[in-house]
């Protein structure tokens, strides 16, 4: 098939590199020269495991084409999929304008049939307004249908994701445009053995699907951190505890980590998405605004931890951060609990190093972090430190030579805010420990 991609960020380009490793024609639209040119030589925008390979061996195939040009992909594709952002308004609703804007260069460019599909996660009612859109732009012969395919794709595993999905989600009033998607997904079932599970539905239940998947995912975060919170008073172990009611298979393991809570560019925003998708349509989300403050209790958590092994006395002290973005595996540092962290401890006085693998570079430019000293690795990082803070469960920190690390700093403090070491390892190796739930 030939297909196009409009929006050429983690799910864009991430869909549209292992759609052209497929066999398929690939075509991905952008807006901004620079990004295009550098794609084209093989430089990517975004941190993922293995993508750059896979983008680099498609573009030399010539399956895998960049362009700034719709006039030039969109007559010649059987499927066109959009897939640019949907950013949080300061109400919490989506940011649709960019999706709009979108349709209406794809409805000008629409030659024969085509199937659209809108694959950014947008609010339910959305791909009618988009169907509205390109009936109003089209030529009189380009025939159309619309789909949606929501993504589930988590940073830093997202090739794997997109190969070996649970599920692959296609709404669509239209037979013609599912049998269609049927196919272009095909080769994936079959590459799973047909254990990926096909879910055909309606345009709105597929649009509802993908908010209230990650706002489920956040909940089960947030129910986490609130009973590691509440074991921590009464004195329980919280990770026995969670692990323990994950054993239940009505409820499962994952998602049940306590933490310094969530981040990213999805949770964070889908559940807000959710909360005002509720209330434009006269329903009160409570539970959902419960699991926001919860979330956001747990970022501040991990600040009165630091104050507490510091005794109240942050001011001129030196704290060493050992990660920055979200989540491992990514440079994303979108809602990253290291943005709560870090300002509350420089505004109390703190100096505060940190280190991280591949997140620095997009740290640098966030306002929020004016004054934190940016070290070369982990070690520099904690030099002299009187505080040690985990905030991203890295490997290369899973593997640290916690005894080393006790020679580096002033005071062998650690709030482990991902649970990442036991008590006792660090404990042995002489840290005075805190994590979370303990």
């Amino acid at each position: 098939m030939t297909i196009t991609f409009v929006g050429h960020g983690y799910v864009g380009l991430v869909t549209a590199a292992v759609f052209a490793d497929l066999g398929n024609k690939v075509w991905v639209i952008g807006h901004t020269p620079e990004k295009i040119e550098n794609l084209k030589k093989g430089i990517i925008p975004i941190y993922e495991p293995t993508l750059a390979e896979i983008v680099d061996r498609n573009v030399k195939a010539g399956r895998l084409l960049f362009t700034l040009d719709y006039d030039k992909s969109i007559p010649e594709s059987e499927i066109v999929f959009i897939a640019v952002g949907t950013p949080p308004k300061p109400s919490g609703e989506a940011d649709l304008s960019v999706v709009f804007e979108v349709a209406e260069q794809i409805g000008k460019n629409l030659d024969g049939y085509t199937v659209v599909v809108t694959k950014s996660t947008v609010p339910v009612g959305t791909n009618r307004k988009v169907g509205e859109i390109l009936e109003r732009t089209k030529n009189q012969k380009a025939e159309f249908d619309l789909a949606s395919v929501p993504e589930f794709l988590r940073e830093g595993q997202a090739i794997s994701d997109t190969l070996h999905p649970d599920r692959i989600v296609i709404g669509s009033d239209s037979k013609k445009a599912k049998e269609s998607l049927v196919k272009l997904h095909q080769p994936i079932r079959e590459n799973n053995r047909n254990d990926t599970h096909l879910v055909l539905t309606t345009l709105e239940s597929a649009e509802m699907i993908k908010y209230a998947a990650n706002s489920f995912l956040a909940t089960k975060i947030s129910f986490a951190n609130a009973i590691a919170q509440l074991c921590e008073k009464v004195g329980a172990n919280g990770p026995d505890v969670l692990r323990a009611i994950g054993l239940d298979s009505r409820i499962g393991p994952k998602f049940l980590n306590a933490g310094a809570g969530y981040g990213g560019s999805c949770f964070p925003k889908d559940v807000s998405a959710l909360i005002e998708i509720a209330k434009a349509n006269d329903y009160d989300f409570t539970l959902l605004r419960s699991v926001k403050e919860i979330n956001l209790d747990s970022m501040k958590a991990i600040i009165k931890k630091s104050e507490k092994m510091l005794d109240g006395k942050v001011d001129g002290k030196t704290v060493g951060i050992l990660g920055l973005s979200f989540k491992p595996d990514t440079d994303d540092m979108r809602d990253a609990p290291s943005r709560v962290v870090i300002p509350a401890l420089l505004k109390m006085g703190a100096k505060v190093k940190a280190f991280d693998p591949v997140s620095m570079e997009n740290a640098k430019r966030l306002p929020e972090f004016e004054g934190l000293e940016y070290a070369k690795d982990e070690f520099a990082a904690v030099k002299d430190a009187d505080l040690v803070i985990i905030m991203t469960e890295w490997n290369e920190f899973k593997q640290m030579d916690l005894k080393k690390l006790k020679e580096e700093v002033r005071t062998p403090n650690m709030v482990d805010g991902r649970n990442i070491y036991s008590p006792q390892l660090a404990q042995e190796a002489g840290f005075n420990y805190i994590g979370v739930g303990l």
